[in-house]
């Protein structure tokens, strides 16, 4: 199956620590894009402070590249998608057929394929999970090597024109077509194509479950330093010269909006659940209890 749409209106929905990163490169590679956000004041911020224009319509947009939060208002550790949800259902009630629906936000596995359906397999639909990174944005920014997958290998073909450009799943025909084609445009981000869209959905909540272990194994071996009058410290500078070794440095705790929310994506994805993730977040909790009453103690001694 040769698809021959375009990208050229492009629009990003979700505007805010992940999206407006995201919006801004789209710009910058000279696509027409545009922005939806439920929230007024971030979409107004945008357009005045980004030039990223305001679209409530998604009726002439060739790529849809969704970047909304997973999680409960209320609670950001509890995985949730009925806002995702429904916005696939505004897609697919409002947008033309065949275009292409990219899902960057963290999501459980077997939402994407639950999303095509509700599109009625007249979009191309894949999962290209962000690894963007607040702290280190000029090294870890939107251009960096990525996982793609695709319900089906039309999708996902689609779905790396868009961001990779290159010709990585396409027929001899089709890279002629592309090449050819000099009005043709990509992203220019390197991605990573895997075999199914679970397994792209996977990598990202794996991702940071690996990372909550490596944090709470560090504030187990606080604890313990702190039990054996051992400076943690210097034990974990000594162990990290080490070439294959690099052991945390614990804070308040594993939180933010990621890690414990994608740590809980994975231990839902099956039946059988990761003992030690269960582990980990046990002494995470033990943990807090040890800092909490180690910030009393002291403020009774300043007392």
């Amino acid at each position: 199956m040769k698809d021959e749409s375009s990208f050229e209106k492009i629009l990003v929905i979700g505007l805010g620590q992940l999206g407006l990163p995201v919006a801004k490169y789209v710009k910058d590679k000279g696509f027409d894009v545009y922005g939806y956000d439920s929230n007024p004041l971030v979409m107004d911020n945008a357009e005045r402070e980004h030039g990223i224009k305001k679209l409530e319509n998604f009726k002439d947009v060739d790529v849809f590249v969704i970047c909304i939060s997973t999680h409960k208002e209320n609670d950001v550790s509890t995985p949730q998608v009925d806002g995702l949800l429904a916005l696939i259902r505004k897609i697919s009630k409002e947008a033309r057929n065949g275009k292409l629906v990219s899902i960057e936000s963290t999501i459980p596995r077997g939402t994407t394929r639950k999303m095509f359906e509700i599109l009625e397999h007249r979009f191309h639909v894949v999962h290209a999970p962000h690894r963007w990174y607040a702290l280190e944005e000029d090294v870890h920014g939107v251009n960096q090597l990525r996982v793609i997958g695709g319900v089906c290998d039309c999708c996902l073909r689609t779905g790396i024109r868009f961001y990779d450009g290159v010709s990585h799943g396409l027929e001899k025909e089709d890279l002629e077509y592309y090449n050819g084609n000099k009005s043709y445009k990509s992203l220019g981000i390197p991605m990573y194509s895997v075999s199914s869209v679970e397994l792209a959905e996977l990598t990202k909540i794996i991702e940071n479950a690996d990372r909550y272990l490596q944090i709470a194994f560090a504030e187990d071996l606080y604890m313990f330093c702190k039990a054996n009058q051992i400076s943690f410290g210097e034990l974990r500078d000594a162990i990290n010269t080490k070439w294959n070794v690099n052991i945390l440095e614990p804070r308040d705790g594993i939180g933010g909006h990621c890690i414990p929310k994608d740590t809980r994506m994975f231990l839902e994805s099956s039946e059988i659940k990761s003992k030690i993730l269960i582990a980990a977040q046990e002494v995470d909790k033990d943990y807090r209890k040890y800092i909490e009453r180690m910030v009393k103690d002291i403020n009774q001694i300043n007392h």
